[in-house]
This record gives structure tokens, C-alpha cells and sequence, in this order.
């Protein structure tokens, strides 16, 4: 099989369902914002700092997969019969925030994104999750797409920023508030 069908090449694309849509409509723009979430945690999992938080990433694209592949679909419900993302995954990250947010002093303000390469990732992949929720919202407005999804990504944001400050902590590296 090639790489490479040319039936793209008019600028439209086929859903898992084999119905083909153009590539601007909201669920390629959907699917592919997840698609794009997916390999921004792909990168952050590549950084070696701790084996734990490694296998929750992989946990996360994952379930991330699930949503896209769920998106893909005419029916936004199952691929080939999974439902999509896990029912527990909601409680399995609001878990890991909870562990991570530990110590972690109260924020009074604003933080700027930034500090080191992967804190910078962290808050990235913060910004394109809240990006892929917003298209899948707009997407749920004409086409009913499962709650579960929107939820998973909007707690999948919080958990970019938590991992984000975690980081700062472990690392030793001051978090610049934002004054105005």
C-alpha cells in the first residue's frame, strides 16, 4: 500500500467512515488540533526526567488517539467498537493533577509561560489542548460529539499547566508572575 493516494489532492478527505469531506471543515480542524496535541506530548515524553511521568504520557496520547479516532468518525461515538476516550480517564488525570499539585504554592497571580525547553513544551501543549476543545466544542454545536471528549480535553489542559509548574519546582526554576 503507498504512502500517498492522491485523493487528497482536490482538498478534500475521507472520514473513517469513507465519506469524503473538504479539509476545512470543523471536524478535519477538530481531529487534526488533537492530532497536532498528540505529537506536542510526544515531545514532551521524550525529555528524561522521570519514568513514572513518561508512562502518563503515553497514557495520554493514548486516550488522545481515541479522541481523534472518534472525531474521524461520521458517528463521533466508537471506532470499531471502542468507546472513546476510556470511561475512568477523567479520574485517572484528575488523580495525576492532584499528585502533581502537591507542594505546589497557590497561585496569586498570573504566570508567564516559560523557564526552560520543556516547561515551555508543557505550556505549548496547554495552549493546542485548549485549542482542539475549542474546535470540538464549535463541532458539537451542528454535530453531537461525546461529552467524555470535551471533558478529557478540558482536564487534559489543566493537567499541561500543573505538569508545567511541577516542573518549575523540581527544577529549580522561578515562575515569572505577571504584574500589571
Amino acid at each position: 500500500m503507498k504512502t500517498y493516494t492522491r485523493s487528497g489532492d482536490d482538498g478534500s478527505t475521507s472520514l473513517s467512515g469513507g465519506k469524503r469531506v473538504p479539509k476545512s471543515h470543523i471536524r478535519v480542524e477538530a481531529y487534526g488540533t488533537v492530532d497536532e496535541l498528540i505529537s506536542w506530548t510526544g515531545l514532551l515524553r521524550a525529555f528524561p526526567e522521570n519514568e513514572k511521568r513518561k508512562q502518563t504520557l503515553v497514557y495520554i496520547q493514548d486516550q488522545l488517539m481515541r479522541c481523534a479516532a472518534s472525531l474521524a468518525s461520521e458517528k463521533a461515538r466508537t471506532v470499531r467498537g471502542i468507546c472513546l476516550p476510556e470511561p475512568d480517564s477523567i479520574k485517572k488525570l484528575e488523580k495525576e493533577i492532584d499528585n502533581l499539585e502537591k507542594g505546589l504554592k497557590p497561585l496569586r497571580s498570573l504566570i508567564l509561560p516559560g523557564g526552560n525547553l520543556l516547561i515551555s513544551y508543557c505550556h505549548i501543549a496547554r495552549c493546542v489542548c485548549r485549542r482542539a476543545e475549542r474546535r470540538v466544542v464549535i463541532l458539537n454545536e451542528t454535530e453531537k460529539i461525546p461529552e467524555i471528549v470535551v471533558t478529557f480535553l478540558n482536564r487534559l489542559s489543566d493537567y499541561f499547566f500543573i505538569l508545567s509548574r511541577r516542573l518549575s519546582l523540581e527544577l529549580d526554576i522561578e515562575e515569572v508572575k505577571w504584574s500589571v
